[in-house]
């Protein structure tokens, strides 16, 4: 049996308990699947009043209630529902919008604004002290993927300065959790403050702060214990570390698939303590996104990253308006942009460029093209920031396109031979047998492959034939249409 190198040092028991999941080298996580049920129905109700010269009380009515029906089942707290309908409604009738010129726009411009304004309006980025430590303080239930949260913000810290970072775990209860932490922390090389055994969270948080200042710390972030419900005892610690610490930043971490309840969650730790920002974790397996909506306007804090997978790069900072505008299936081309930028080679991209732009365009330059997609999420993950979702997905699955697709072409190609790479006109039945044998897939599926080159190939021709004297926007609308099929 062939066991896959799978990671498992970034998971808490709870962790591993609750989600079966592991990471594995190259998975690419598709957390993008979040609110695909809210985005669906949305896109509906949308598509139902665009184009409507005149909208009536009573398609209006409609439509809120559509609207609240989506929320409802994406598991969004009543109470938010509520306002947001509200909010809504009376923007609609303040502004005499049913008489306007153009109804249906200004209806879905207040739906997005409004969707912006519960899910915090603005990135708020992690507050940082110029001089002095700052001090970090986490809270949140057990298995909502805290401390894995803690390694994981550091980490992203590190890699945006030069700090110098301290983890402190004030967990007394579970020294396995205390152990997962220092193994985190040396594994993203920062350094981290054992308790030698205490029981006392007030001498941890006081040694810890006196550690950090003789050694010259710049940010300490410190884990606290978790359980499986709220309790008053776990509440009164955290008010001593509160106290003690008197943090810069108290990040609250949920769980996102516990929906609804990650919102009662919230309600109960911001009575107790000042949270000032929350981080949503699991967000690659949900697929409805009620705890994003609820959680903003429960705790008055901002969502200011989002676990999207269990490795610790996992981690990105949270967009309001990005989210607003992919619930709507409006896209999200700048953190498609942004994606882009961190994970393609320019000077390998620029190379590929000009090769497509003479028309020289061989296997090895198809083979760089589909890795480049890879590691930007895949066809599932590049599609999902366009505008229109759904469709997107939809069109994915009658294709029958998946990662799975992409990594057998990549095998097929990489079992040519270099002459056949840079010739596939050579490639005949007897070597497609060679090389559907060497890739371990089938005969059709290499044809398969060299029809999708073949038609790229005379694409980029006529891109260059078109492109002499176009515009770019020009030579855009010549090529629409003319894309190859299956991709």
């Amino acid at each position: 049996m062939k066991f896959l190198n799978c990671n498992f040092t970034d998971l808490s028991a709870s962790d591993r308990y609750i989600s079966p999941r592991v990471s594995c080298p190259g998975e690419n996580v598709d957390w993008r699947k979040m609110f695909g049920t809210l985005n669906e129905r949305l896109e509906k109700i949308v598509s139902s009043i665009r184009g409507k010269a005149i909208i009536s009380e009573a398609d209006l009515d409609l439509t809120m209630r559509e609207i609240r029906i989506a929320f409802l089942e994406a598991d969004v707290a009543l109470p938010v529902v509520k306002d947001f309908i509200d909010n809504v409604k009376s923007n609609i009738l303040g502004k005499e919008i049913l008489k306007s010129i153009k109804p249906d726009q200004m209806i879905i411009k207040l739906v997005q604004d409004e969707l912006i304004k519960i899910l915090g309006e603005n990135n708020a980025p992690i507050n940082i002290q110029k001089n002095g430590l700052t001090k970090i303080l986490f809270c949140g239930l057990q298995g909502s993927g805290k401390t894995t949260s803690v390694a994981k913000l550091a980490n992203h810290i590190q890699k945006e300065s030069k700090k110098k970072i301290l983890l402190v775990s004030a967990d007394i209860y579970r020294p396995a959790a205390q152990e997962q932490l220092k193994v985190l922390a040396k594994q993203i090389n920062v350094s981290f403050f054992d308790i030698n055994n205490s029981k006392s969270v007030d001498l941890i948080t006081n040694e810890s702060i006196e550690y950090a200042a003789k050694n010259l710390i710049d940010i300490i972030l410190f884990d606290t214990a978790g359980r499986q419900v709220i309790d008053d005892k776990m509440m009164e610690e955290l008010k001593i570390i509160e106290n003690i610490l008197q943090p810069h930043e108290s990040i609250l971490v949920a769980d996102s698939l516990t929906g609804q309840d990650a919102a009662n969650v919230a309600k109960n730790f911001g009575e107790t303590i000042n949270i000032t920002g929350s981080i949503l974790t699991r967000v690659d397996g949900d697929g409805r996104g009620g705890a994003a909506l609820s959680i903003k306007s429960i705790t008055g804090a901002p969502i200011k990253f989002i676990g999207t997978g269990e490795k610790i790069e996992k981690l990105e900072a949270f967009y309001p308006d990005r989210i607003a505008n992919r619930i709507l299936g409006m896209g999200d081309i700048i953190s498609l942009v942004e994606k882009a930028a961190e994970n393609i080679d320019e000077k390998e991209m620029s190379s590929l460029a000009k090769k497509m732009a003479k028309g020289v365009f061989d296997l090895e330059d198809f083979a760089k093209q589909l890795k480049q997609m890879g590691k930007m999420g895949g066809i599932s993950g590049i599609m999902s920031m366009l505008p229109g979702v759904s469709k997107a997905q939809k069109l994915i699955a009658e294709n029958n396109i998946s990662e799975d697709l992409i990594k057998s072409q990549i095998a097929i190609i990489n079992s040519m031979t270099k002459k056949e790479k840079k010739n596939p006109i050579l490639i005949k039945a007897s070597r497609k047998i060679r090389i559907s044998n060497g890739s371990g897939t089938r005969v059709q599926d290499v044809n398969k492959l060299l029809k999708q080159f073949f038609q790229s190939q005379k694409m980029m021709k006529k891109m260059k034939s078109m492109g002499k004297g176009s515009s770019p926007e020009d030579l855009m609308q010549k090529l629409q249409g003319r894309m190859p099929p299956n991709f």
